[in-house]
């Protein structure tokens, strides 16, 4: 079920890690062509500043590739990886100020597969490209409702695919819903949470 009702922006506008945690469980959605996808967020990942090393802040500031990570909380970041992905983020804390959660995997209600794990396959999933770089999440086609459900329990681990970035890797910025078979990878858990809302 869709409530219609996207999270509003000062929903966003808060610390990241946050906002990635109270993430899960909440229903992403997308309207395109008369057509509407959407499925429950299971797996995210939180990306803050430009002293975070794994962050794209960390390489070209404001000017270069993360510059809609600049703007106002509740944007929506997309960006392509390996030239084929592409990955959804959504923009948190401040405008000025480059901080998002990478969306990586989702539960699909009523699709064939029954989960996007990976954030690849979420956007793939979703019908979700560069086009939507830059547009808000909070008022269009592409939103973030609300969670209609009581909170599962949640762990954290390292981000993946970040080791390049030292002990920035380490941080335990990685989280999903423990008893979800859409997350990505399990590996490196690091704590649990059994935080109920």
């Amino acid at each position: 079920m869709s409530v219609d009702i996207a999270l509003p922006p000062d929903f966003y506008a808060r610390g990241t890690v946050e906002v990635a945690r109270d993430l899960l469980g909440c229903r992403l959605v997308h309207d395109r062509n008369g057509n509407r996808r959407h499925g429950t967020i299971v797996e995210t990942e939180a990306y803050i500043g430009g002293d975070d090393r794994a962050c794209h802040a960390a390489r070209g500031g404001p000017g270069g590739r993360a510059r809609v990570m600049y703007s106002d909380p509740g944007t929506v970041y997309v960006y392509l990886v390996y030239g084929i992905h592409w990955c959804l983020n959504a923009v948190t804390e401040q405008a000025g100020f480059p901080a998002a959660v990478l969306i990586r995997a989702l539960e699909i209600i009523d699709g064939p597969n029954g989960a996007a794990s990976g954030p690849g396959l979420v956007c793939r999933y979703m019908g979700i490209d560069g086009s939507a770089n830059g547009t808000a999440l909070t008022d269009g086609s592409l939103r973030i409702e609300p969670r209609i459900a009581k909170q599962r329990p949640i762990e954290s681990g390292p981000r993946i695919g970040v080791a390049y970035a030292g002990a920035w890797a380490e941080r335990p910025w990685r989280f999903w819903l423990s008893d979800s078979s859409a997350v990505s990878t399990r590996r490196r858990r690091t704590r649990a949470s059994a935080r109920a809302s």
